[in-house]
């Protein structure tokens, strides 16, 4: 037998077609979005800035007039549900040059109350005739409700007063007077008021 004579098979290669590359919508929607909130968030951060910069408050002017507080207790008013508490003030204000007052109010909390305990009393304030050294010029005595007050000049020997006398004269600037508290009531406002009430008797 004969061997048959080898036939050259030319090769075939068959490319097989590669699957498409998908990406999961959800993936991508997330990164989407992340990517969007962020640059959101980045804008709120700058308005954020220019709100913060544009609501600087702006500092009060300081006003003309010194106060304190010479007396400040709670009260309670009983109604139909119970007691309602509220804070009652007592608040002396001068401008040490003459002027001043004393006031008092009430409110919800300790602010409110002197907040108004001081419009009222620079709504009540007098001014004090004294001569081109802060003094008075004679002797003064004054009664309001259970308080009463003597005032007296004392040259060269400074401010000798006590209670809620001392404050009304250093808020009203006067130098070089001795005070007493005649009355055995301890009422800082009726002290207070019966110094308002001597100092406005005074003469020129």
């Amino acid at each position: 037998m004969t061997d048959a004579p080898e036939q050259n098979v030319p090769e075939v290669t068959v490319e097989t077609p590669a699957a498409p590359v998908v990406e999961a919508p959800r993936e991508s929607r997330g990164r989407g979005r992340g990517g969007d909130r962020g640059g959101r968030g980045g804008d709120r951060g700058g308005r954020g800035g220019d709100r913060g910069r544009g609501r600087r408050r702006e500092e009060k002017p300081r006003s003309e007039f010194d106060q304190k507080i010479i007396a400040l207790r709670r009260v309670a008013r009983v109604v139909a549900g119970g007691r309602r508490f509220s804070f009652s003030a007592a608040v002396v204000a001068g401008d040490r040059k003459g002027r001043v007052g004393v006031g008092i109010g009430k409110g919800a909390d300790t602010q409110l109350a002197v907040d108004k305990a001081f419009r009222d009393a620079k709504r009540q304030m007098i001014r004090v005739r004294t001569n081109e050294d802060m003094t008075i010029t004679h002797d003064v005595l004054a009664k309001e409700s259970s308080g009463i007050v003597a005032i007296r000049p004392a040259p060269d020997r400074g401010l000798v007063a006590g209670s809620s006398v001392k404050t009304v004269l250093e808020l009203a600037g006067i130098k070089d007077v001795t005070a007493k508290v005649l009355s055995g009531s301890k009422n800082k406002l009726n002290i207070a008021r019966a110094t308002i009430k001597a100092l406005a008797s005074l003469k020129k």
